[in-house]
């Protein structure tokens, strides 16, 4: 052998941003308002008020919720609200929408909080491949919030990485 071989994408300035990194491995759980709905659709104020006393909210210890409705029904704010204040004590976080709408504003919070000082000036690989489910939101949301520090962002991995973004010269 003529030469050592050099991982040329190790010793570069290249940063892998790894959405997977981020993910939180709380629970996330559903709360459907309809179960506490007079035939699915009427909302009776005292009736609610006295479900809700029976429920064991210990079961959303520490887990993200999501709070929906599963009918058309049109329900006053307040509903929603009083279940938080349940929930407040024992949960992680409480997020209106079902499941999906959950995993996107987890993501949305998880994102707006990382500091993206470490990727200033420097090309970047939003890394595709995941293990984990992560939202297809929390990729552009990630490529808008890179976009104001890095010099280049790309998608997938080092060796097939595609240009998503690259900052002009011009300034």
């Amino acid at each position: 052998m003529e030469g050592e071989i050099v991982n040329k994408v190790a010793n570069s300035a290249l940063k892998v941003f790894d959405l997977e990194d981020y993910y939180p491995t709380n629970p996330r759980l559903e709360i459907d308002i309809a179960q506490w709905l007079y035939e699915g659709f009427v909302l009776r104020e005292k009736e609610f008020r006295a479900a809700l006393k029976e429920v064991d909210w210990n079961q959303y210890q520490n887990a993200y919720v999501g709070l929906y409705c599963s009918t058309d029904a049109i329900l006053p704010a307040w509903a929603y609200m009083v279940l938080t204040s349940h929930l407040q004590p024992v949960a992680k976080r409480v997020f209106l929408g079902d499941k999906a709408h959950l995993e996107k504003s987890i993501y949305q919070e998880i994102l707006f909080s990382i500091n993206y000082a470490e990727y200033r000036d420097l090309p970047v690989i939003i890394k595709g491949c995941s293990n984990k489910a992560i939202p297809e939101e929390a990729y552009v949301l990630s490529t808008q919030l890179m976009m104001e520090h890095a010099r280049s962002v790309m998608f997938g991995e080092a060796c097939s990485a595609v240009p998503v973004y690259k900052r002009s010269l011009k300034k």
